[in-house]
């Protein structure tokens, strides 16, 4: 069996676009500062020089104007990978990226599709502020169309990269500025991640935990957390919530019953709101309690340090909901 190595979630990213650019002269990367001085992040670091400035592309500040330009550029044949530097300056691209790329090759009948990643940091990613925080699933997973991702550790930020790379539909790539440096195990061999493949990453019998992206590490610690006091829980990881892998979670809750939805965007209208009602629909004589949900405080995102981590999802919201879910345990 092949060893396998730690690397950063950045360098995940990076090692996926990059193996896809040698692979598919048609992919190139454009955004706000992503080629001469490597990324915001430095997620772009070295590509620049290996791929030249024809294909690694310094944007001017105009989201509007360059994720227009990679839509573009995708209904002619070419597969762009937009950089957002952070997906709350999304909102101001939001009528390319939601009014065009999602409705493309239904307008076009087909005639023209549109494979275009758009790709950057989502949330709060540490006293940024309330504009500069935003967690858009919530609002994105609204339309039809696009495919969302929002993975949780390096592994699945390169195999649902290339995924969504090599894919004919436009894919909205969601990743958070806090897990960046975190560290996991990546193969070196070749791989890729399919949309809509959840992943069990704990096994149990007594409550299913479903979450995404960084929320997944608080629900493993809580989970930890309550196998000292005698309570089983197995957590999923969605990896993408378009589309959204329903099965899992559902033969999950016929086997435990109870279930708490972790989802760290605002909770009206939300992609947890969708999964507790799909949870509801399909598991309705089997559950022992309702679907206890956990989200981000329905109010802006605050820039005090501590108000910003009680306004999230954490690992003790997240144990007094398994604890409410199984309270006759």
């Amino acid at each position: 069996m092949t060893a396998l190595r730690e690397i950063e979630f950045r360098d995940a990213l990076r090692e996926a676009m990059s193996e896809e650019m040698r692979r598919d002269k048609r992919v190139f990367l454009l955004g706000e500062e992503v080629a001469q001085y490597n990324g915001a992040y430095k997620v772009s670091r070295g590509m620049l020089e290996e791929f030249g400035e024809r294909r690694i592309i310094d944007t001017p500040i105009s989201e509007s104007g360059f994720a227009g330009l990679a839509i573009g550029a995708a209904m002619m044949g070419l597969k762009p990978i937009v950089e957002f530097m952070s997906w709350s300056f999304s909102l101001v691209a939001a009528d390319p990226i939601l009014n065009n790329a999602p409705k493309m090759l239904y307008m076009s009948g087909g005639q023209f599709g549109c494979p275009v990643v758009f790709r950057g940091n989502d949330g709060a990613g540490g006293q940024l502020g309330s504009t500069h925080s935003w967690c858009v699933e919530g609002l994105y997973s609204n339309v039809p169309g696009v495919k969302i991702a929002i993975p949780s550790n390096p592994y699945d930020a390169k195999g649902l990269l290339k995924s969504a790379i090599r894919g004919d539909d436009p894919v909205f790539f969601l990743e958070s500025e806090r897990m960046l440096g975190n560290k996991g195990h990546v193969p070196e061999e070749e791989y890729v991640i399919p949309f809509g493949q959840a992943k069990v990453l704990r096994e149990g019998t007594d409550c299913t935990v479903a979450s995404w992206g960084r929320p997944v590490h608080f629900c493993m610690e809580a989970a930890e957390e309550l196998a000292k006091h005698g309570i089983s829980c197995e957590v999923i990881d969605l990896r993408t919530v378009r589309p959204l892998d329903i099965g899992t979670v559902v033969r999950s809750v016929k086997k435990t019953s109870t279930c708490v939805v972790v989802d760290q965007s605002w909770s009206f209208g939300s992609p947890g709101s969708e999964l507790a009602s799909q949870v509801h629909r399909h598991c309705f004589d089997d559950l022992d309690n309702y679907v206890h949900r956990v989200h981000t405080a329905d109010v802006p995102t605050p820039y005090a340090t501590n108000l910003e981590q009680e306004y999230l999802p954490n690992t003790r919201k997240i144990v007094e909901a398994i604890r409410s879910a199984t309270y006759n345990l």
